[in-house]
Formats: C-alpha cells, sequence, structure tokens
C-alpha cells in the first residue's frame, strides 16, 4: 500500500505506507493520519479561510522529530509545512497534500534569572512566554495577541508593547537552533553560523525549523500603566492629527496605537455606543507608573471621551486584553502599509473606510514604532524598516462566506488608497498570501543577501511554504 503525497516539483508521489511505519515507530512525537484522532486539531489555523488537508502530520516532540521529519521530507521530495502557533495570516503553515510538521507540542521554557535569559521552544505562544518570565518579574519583547507562536512572530521581526524600551523580539534574540535542510542542527548566533543567525531574524522560514530560541529577558511589571481611551469616530481627524505629535515626543516606554472600528459591547463602553464606530487608543507604560501618569497626561485630555480606563495592570493581563476580538476560526484578510509620516490624506483615507466598514468585526489600526528599533542598523538584520514610522493593518474580518469578495475589496481599496505614501516597506507577518509580490519592500536592500544564504542553506528550496525570498528559476542555476 502507498500513500498519494505532494511533491517539490508540484507533482505527486506514491510514499510506501512501510515507510511510514519506519518513521513512525522513530518519531518521540506521533506520526497523524486523515483518519486519526487529532488531525483536524494539528491542521487547524487562526485564519478561518485557510482550510487545507496535509496527507501526513509528523507531531513532533523534541528536535530529533524535527531532524526526522526534514530528512523524510527531503530523500522523499515531499513538500514539507511547517506549524507552530499557526497564527500567520496568509496560512501557509499547512498545505494541501503535504508533510505538515507540527511543533505545537514542543511548548518547554526554561529561564535563568542569573543570567537574564529564556530558552524558548518553538511550538510557544505568547503566553506561554509572558506566563513563566513573569513569574520573576521579567519579559521578552512580543507582540499583542497571546495566542501568537513566538516562532513566527519572531522569524518575522516582531514588535509590541515593549518595542519603543527593548526594541522588536529579534532585537532580544541571542541564538537558535536550526535544522537545516541536510538534516543538521545549526547553533545560529553572533559567534556561530553567523550568516544563519543574521538570516532568521527576520527572514522568516526560509532557512530551517527552528527548534529554540535563546533571548534576552527584561525588568517588566508585574503591573504596566495601561489601557483604553474611547472617543466619538466623529472626533478622529483632529485627535489622529495630534496622536502623530504625540508619537514623535513620546518617551521610550510609552507606547500608543490607534484602533478605529465599530464599539464592542465592552462593560466599561456605554450601551449606547455599542456597534457605532469610536477610535480607541491603546496605550502602554513600561516603567514607573508616576512617569507613566504624566507621559499619558496629553494623551488623556484630548477631546471628550467615551471611556477612559487607563490604570495599573498586570503585565500580563495586558498581554492578553485583544484575545477576545481575535478568536481563532474568523475569516481574516490583511493588508498592511508603513509610513513615516501619517499625513493628513492617510487619515482622511482611513477615516473614509471605516465609515464603510464591510463587518463588526473588521478594523484599522495604526501602531507607531520608535526608540530602541530605530537605534538598530538596518543592514544588521533582514527587517529594513528602522526608522520611527506607523504601521497601518488593514484588518477586515468577518465570518460569512458570502461576504469573501466584499471584505477583501474593501481592504485593497484603502490599502491602494494609501500606498502612494508608503515608505516602500511593508511587515512580513502583516502580508496575506497573494501579497507575495511586495517581498522585495518586506526586505529592501537586505534581499540579495537573504537570497544568497537561501541558497547556502537551502539550495533546493526546501522550506518553500512561507513569504520566500527564492527567485525564479534559481533552483535551475544551482544545480
Amino acid at each position: 500500500m502507498t500513500r498519494t503525497m505532494k511533491t517539490l516539483n508540484g507533482g505527486t508521489t506514491a510514499v510506501p505506507e512501510a515507510a511510514l511505519t519506519d518513521l513512525k515507530s522513530s518519531l518521540r512525537g506521533k506520526l497523524i493520519g486523515t483518519r486519526d484522532t487529532g488531525y483536524d486539531a494539528s491542521r487547524a489555523l487562526w485564519n478561518g479561510m485557510v482550510d487545507r488537508r496535509p496527507a501526513v502530520i509528523i507531531q513532533a516532540r523534541d528536535i530529533h522529530d524535527i531532524q526526522l521529519a526534514v530528512n523524510f521530507a527531503r530523500d522523499n521530495d515531499l513538500l514539507l509545512a511547517v506549524k507552530s502557533g499557526g497564527h500567520q495570516i496568509a496560512g501557509h503553515a499547512v498545505a494541501d497534500d503535504a508533510l505538515l510538521l507540527d511543533l505545537s507540542q514542543m511548548r518547554n521554557i526554561d529561564v535563568d534569572t542569573d543570567k537574564a535569559t529564556a530558552r524558548v521552544e518553538a511550538g510557544c505562544l505568547l503566553s506561554d512566554v509572558d506566563q513563566e518570565t513573569q513569574l520573576y518579574g521579567l519579559a521578552v519583547p512580543l507582540g499583542i495577541n497571546s495566542t501568537t507562536g513566538v516562532a513566527g512572530l519572531t522569524l518575522g521581526g516582531g514588535f509590541g508593547w515593549l518595542t519603543g524600551k527593548h526594541g522588536l523580539t529579534i532585537d532580544n534574540l541571542l541564538s537558535a537552533e536550526v535544522v537545516c535542510a541536510d538534516g543538521v542542527v545549526r547553533i545560529a548566533s553572533r559567534t556561530q553560523n553567523a550568516d544563519l543567525f543574521w538570516a532568521i531574524r527576520g527572514g522568516g522560514g526560509n532557512f530551517g525549523v527552528v527548534a529554540s530560541f535563546a533571548f534576552t529577558l527584561h525588568p517588566v511589571g508585574p503591573e504596566v500603566l495601561s489601557g483604553l481611551i474611547v472617543h466619538p469616530i466623529a472626533d478622529a481627524r483632529h485627535l489622529l492629527q495630534t496622536y502623530r505629535s504625540l508619537c514623535m515626543i513620546a518617551p521610550n516606554e510609552l507606547t500608543v496605537w490607534a484602533v478605529m472600528r465599530q464599539a464592542p459591547p465592552l462593560p466599561f463602553i456605554p450601551e449606547a455606543w455599542h456597534g457605532t464606530e469610536v477610535l480607541i487608543f491603546a496605550a502602554c507604560y513600561a516603567g514607573d507608573m508616576r512617569e507613566g501618569q504624566e507621559a499619558l497626561r496629553q494623551l488623556r485630555e484630548l477631546g471628550n471621551p467615551i471611556a477612559d480606563v487607563i490604570g495599573p495592570h498586570s503585565y500580563t493581563d495586558w498581554q492578553q486584553a485583544f484575545d477576545p476580538l481575535l478568536t481563532p476560526g474568523a475569516r481574516n484578510y490583511w493588508k498592511s502599509n508603513d509610513f513615516l509620516q501619517l499625513t493628513d490624506e492617510v487619515i482622511d483615507s482611513i477615516l473614509a473606510a471605516v465609515g464603510t466598514l464591510p463587518d463588526p468585526q473588521s478594523e484599522v489600526f495604526i501602531a507607531h514604532l520608535g526608540g530602541a528599533m530605530t537605534r538598530v542598523d538596518p543592514a544588521s538584520t533582514p527587517f529594513p524598516q528602522r526608522n520611527r514610522h506607523f504601521v497601518m493593518n488593514v484588518h477586515t474580518r468577518w465570518t460569512d462566506t458570502s461576504r469573501d469578495e466584499s471584505c477583501i475589496a474593501w481592504a485593497r481599496k484603502l490599502y491602494d488608497q494609501t500606498a502612494t505614501h508608503g515608505a516602500g516597506s511593508v511587515y512580513v507577518n502583516f502580508m496575506p498570501s497573494d501579497d507575495d509580490g511586495r517581498i522585495p519592500e518586506a526586505y529592501g536592500s537586505n534581499i540579495d543577501r537573504l537570497r544568497q544564504i537561501k541558497a547556502k542553506y537551502d539550495p533546493k528550496n526546501l522550506f518553500r511554504l512561507n513569504h520566500n525570498i527564492m527567485v525564479e528559476n534559481m533552483v535551475d542555476t544551482l544545480n
């Protein structure tokens, strides 16, 4: 008996069941077939638009299992997908009829308080890391949705509430264990395989499967001054104009994002405002509480807010504050752009779009990045945009499949209207599957070096189910 599986060249091959049985006996984790318990849970992704059925799933327990999966895929010329948190908007983590390597069970975390470091396995979610490190009053600078996988976030760059103070996630990466296409485990750090270390700090999963990461930890919390300020959308234009000015003078400890959406039915928002368009400032000050109150004073004095719930919150709770609005299973489509300046034209385009939201779950958010991340040379990591800048993410979210076309069209329209004001860069983790033409924007002048390192470590493009940097005909040229 054989099992039909997809190959790297887009064809299919018949894999003998005996070979799969031998593979299963060698694994410390599980080999899961399409009819086995756990198959649907293992292949499920955060984005409900993606519903793919791999031929076989290897649910790894350790780095040994990762090596077995990589070797099996390479030796049999199989299409290989790699999933950790499964949160990526593009859905590259799973492919039909492929071999899926599921890292979700690898969630060990070792904290060294003396060295202020943490070793994090690739299946960990942000919540795992936050909860473990906060036991010691420490944190890794991560993202803002606690169900996100650490691996995907890190490999793309990683920014959130601590970016201004402590830099991007990749700026805090010390080393990683990487299983490369030849099945060899390589330590990537500044002193070992330095080119590989450079590449994985923003270059995505193009170079191998990362089994674990070692991060620098920083004192954070256990409480931060954080919360939301909600305003009527009618006041948004003036408020956003002031917001962009405040971002330019904000201390590194303060991060403020702007979110425009329909008001969710939260208990601190008066019921009369539920379902109406609002502007929400989400703010976090990661430092002394009294200094934070002063740093937030101007923002809190703006306009006539519907609600202001800024106050001390535990860092772990704040990291999970947006989880209820970002639960898995809904249909999601994003379009994103970076702006060096939040111009009046961009503000007007955003507000016009918010007036025609295609679904109550959809939103536009603006993140401001500055501080520590700007002090890093753009050539020192693949992440190219090291200027102080704003990131717009048009986050279209819905559940009714009949709305697919209208929701996607709405996001694309707003992107198109604002693109001419863009900085010429884009955050790779915010790119949907149809944005691969923007890969040069994601890496800027770093793209050529990325491709050289790709050719060295993965010349046959085994790791292709990602925002792939391999140029056309590269494999033929290398062979």
